[in-house]
């Protein structure tokens, strides 16, 4: 039996550090069969396993080794990291704790704590791991970037762009800046974003999700042709980036290049892509194509507004059942109501909201469907001036006593409800005289609507400046005109809102009046959208 030395200890280290995993692992089993006691050999197979992605063996390493000795924080952190990873988050926590039981200032898994808190959205005390982090090391860049991440996550955009910053300041990352870029993003400031994004790539150019996201954001700033550079730039670099071939494939379909779109939805596999794809193979008039994939691709869970308005419409065009269960009969579960805090006080809240739209800075969204009108970009609803935030309060509960409403219906709209109301994205539309949105829908929202501060008084005909909402619309195929619709005329103060999946557009006005609303999405949680989503 040859014994088992120093000198192997040292030969395995520099096998692993060199990357040679594989033959790590060959020499950790061999030395096993007679030093099965060996903490060393069970920890560094478990990290070379761990390397090559196959985190059950490593999971089963390090286990070994803590039960051989569970007083060495290092390994037993090691377990808790291969846990969270493969989504055992309560066993994690546990290994976690356990090392910081045997040595209370381990950066790292105070740093790991946060991550874990956070995804599962305890933010409370994913914060607080992330700032013992920063006691114990005051340097520590990555913790303050996790930070300001989850200030994002709750809306709170000044408190995110400021941490970013702090971040910055010690670390010019890569990373870094690209956070700071997506907040100030939402926060409506598209130009300071792209400048951000650009910082990013300077520091690592062979990211394609930074190429992504700087792409899409020239677009919507109006540089479209380079935009597209960079959104081809990203699939460049890796043809198979699920994010760069839906962005790529959004950027397709809306110039109207749908069988472009159709190849990288299908390369994409992410969100929803795949009813993205059904969506162009139903314009392309493949309606063979369509049906099958269709059948295909419903499932169980009947949640993707897309696949609703897709199947609606079909099943209208063809006089055939509707088989999805999102929401049959949309237009029914349209509300028109009144917000009563736009209108107490002297309509003092209307007022103060039409006053920050004209003072705010928030940078245009270039807005292919909306004519003679701007549109803004980021997420008013997470912005820090009081009236957007006392809007969306008011919305909350209108949108709480919908849900009471119609709790006992049975369709899936209604059954897997958000229970927390959170506004997905929200923006003003400003229109002039002749102002339109053409037709179409939210794909990746759940409710969506509009709550109207300026209306046109004077009109040539009785529905100027009205919203229609119908089962038709986008300019989808049709076999005839019989399909269903609702138009409304709000007036000031008024709030629409229905499901997304409910074509809708605003109708055309001649008055010289500026017509002013503010529109929102309201999203599914995390866990519906991740885990039943077509």
């Amino acid at each position: 039996m040859k014994p088992f030395t120093q000198t192997d200890i040292e030969k395995m280290i520099d096998l692993h550090n060199s990357g040679d995993h594989s033959q790590v692992i060959k020499l950790a089993k061999s030395f096993l069969k007679h030093n099965s006691n060996q903490i060393f050999l069970w920890n560094i197979m478990g990290a070379s396993y761990e390397r090559e992605n196959d985190l059950m063996n490593a999971k089963n390493c390090y286990e070994n080794a803590v039960r051989l000795n569970n007083q060495i924080p290092e390994i037993v952190f090691n377990l808790g990291a291969i846990k969270f990873n493969l989504n055992d988050f309560d066993g994690a926590l546990q290994n976690y704790d356990q090392a910081l039981s045997i040595k209370p200032d381990f950066v790292e898994v105070h740093f790991n704590k946060g991550i874990l808190y956070q995804k599962k959205g305890e933010f409370a005390l994913a914060l607080e791991n992330y700032h013992k982090a920063l006691e114990i090391q005051p340097g520590f860049y990555e913790a303050l970037n996790n930070i300001g991440s989850v200030y994002q996550q709750l809306g709170k955009l000044d408190d995110a762009i400021a941490t970013y910053k702090r971040s910055l300041a010690i670390t010019k990352a890569s990373r870094t800046h690209f956070n700071l870029a997506g907040a100030l993003r939402n926060q409506g400031n598209l130009k300071l974003a792209i400048t951000e994004y650009t910082n990013a790539i300077n520091i690592e150019n062979g990211n394609p999700e930074f190429f992504t996201d700087i792409g899409d954001a020239l677009w919507h700033d109006g540089n479209v042709d380079e935009g597209k550079k960079f959104l081809l730039k990203a699939i460049e670099i890796d043809p198979g980036h699920p994010k760069a071939n839906y962005q790529l494939a959004i950027f397709y379909y809306d110039h109207g290049l749908l069988d472009q779109a159709f190849h990288h939805f299908e390369k994409a596999n992410i969100f929803d892509s795949e009813s993205r794809a059904l969506h162009c193979l139903y314009k392309l008039k493949k309606y063979q194509d369509f049906e099958k994939k269709l059948k295909k691709v419903i499932g169980k869970k009947h949640t993707s507004p897309l696949l609703a308005t897709l199947s609606t419409h079909f099943a209208i065009n063809f006089n055939k059942q509707d088989v999805y269960n999102f929401c049959p009969d949309p237009l029914s579960f349209v509300m028109h109501a009144q917000v009563p805090e736009l209108v107490d006080n002297n309509k003092a809240l209307l007022k103060s909201l039409l006053n920050d739209i004209e003072q705010a800075e928030i940078s245009d969204r270039k807005q292919s469907r909306l004519f003679n009108g701007t549109q803004s970009s980021g997420n008013l609803f997470q912005r820090s001036e009081n009236s957007f935030r006392a809007l969306s309060e008011g919305l909350k509960k209108l949108i709480q006593l919908y849900f009471q409403s119609n709790k006992e219906k049975s369709c899936a709209f209604i059954k897997m409800f958000p229970k927390e109301i959170s506004f997905s994205s929200s923006w003003y539309v400003r229109m002039k005289k002749g102002g339109h949105l053409t037709s179409h829908i939210h794909e990746d929202g759940w409710i969506s609507g509009a709550v109207y501060l300026k209306i046109p008084q004077h009109r040539d005909n009785a529905d100027e400046g009205a919203i229609e909402l119908s089962t038709h619309g986008d300019n989808y195929p049709v076999e005839h005109d019989n399909f269903p619709k609702k138009v409304i005329l709000p007036k000031e103060g008024d709030v629409i809102f229905f499901p997304s999946s409910v074509f809708h557009r605003t109708i055309p006005f001649a008055s010289d009046e500026e017509r002013i609303c503010i529109a929102f999405d309201l999203k599914p949680n995390p866990e519906l959208i991740n885990n039943n989503f077509i």
